[in-house]
């Protein structure tokens, strides 16, 4: 597998240009860095998610809808838990959260259609995956290697704007994700925002938001798309 080194330094259904699939890579312009976000852009988190804190109500003896919990995955662990728990338990909570959260939420979480072989397709072409996500580093690792999924580097803890910090230190020049949080990080960053309307928020709200690229069909739609825009730069 490849290394996934910690952030240290952490119609056709497409919208925003097509080009064929064969369309050839430049030899003379250098293959970009493509970054990813995890939760409902790589993988399908919410049956992990939902089993984690139904374990932690259970707990805590907190009520917890944690089929509500899922229809609004992106931001942080810490603004979901303010919801549910006063502000001076939130902490012990998130820190109680993450522990539990290899046991219950790594096995159930598949991969979204399309998700190995959009990391494959960057790669192939010669460039650089990375994954870039706001969640807790470590766990994301584990679904990375539960699922083999092959990025080259991975950088937790980051959302929204704050994503910028790791996609300039990367060199990303494409951000792929679900959330309009992930469409301002890539903006912030200077990065073309490629957005799929897998997760919480729909395609019209993904453009509002500033995405350069909605891929309709989710990540099927990427290698398409990557070798086009490969071709034009």
């Amino acid at each position: 597998m490849a290394h996934m080194a910690s952030h240290e330094l952490h119609s056709t259904g497409v919208t925003g240009g097509t080009a064929p699939a064969s369309a050839p890579v430049s030899d003379q312009v250098p293959v970009p860095t493509v970054g990813f976000d995890l939760d409902m852009t790589l993988i399908d988190s919410r049956p992990g998610i939902k089993a984690t804190y139904e374990a932690l109500s259970a707990e805590t003896g907190t009520y917890i809808d944690s089929a509500l919990t899922v229809t609004r995955l992106g931001p942080p662990l810490e603004q979901e838990l303010a919801h549910w728990f006063p502000d001076g338990e939130i902490p012990r909570a998130a820190d109680r959260y993450r522990e539990l959260y290899p046991r219950y939420a790594v096995e159930p979480s598949p991969a979204m259609p399309g998700a190995r072989e959009a990391v494959a397709a960057v790669r192939a072409a010669g460039g650089r995956a990375v994954v870039v996500t706001a969640k807790h580093e470590p766990n994301a690792k584990l679904h990375l290697e539960h699922l083999g999924i092959e990025p080259d580097a991975v950088a937790g803890w980051l959302w929204a704007e704050a994503k910028a910090e790791a996609l300039r230190e990367f060199g990303a020049s494409v951000y792929v994700g679900d959330h309009t949080g992930d469409v301002r990080g890539a903006m912030t960053a200077g990065a073309l925002s490629v957005a799929v309307p897998t997760g919480p928020c729909g395609a019209d709200e993904l453009r509002a938001a500033g995405a350069a690229v909605v891929l309709e069909g989710g990540l099927p739609d990427f290698p398409g798309w990557f070798a086009g825009h490969c071709a034009r730069r």
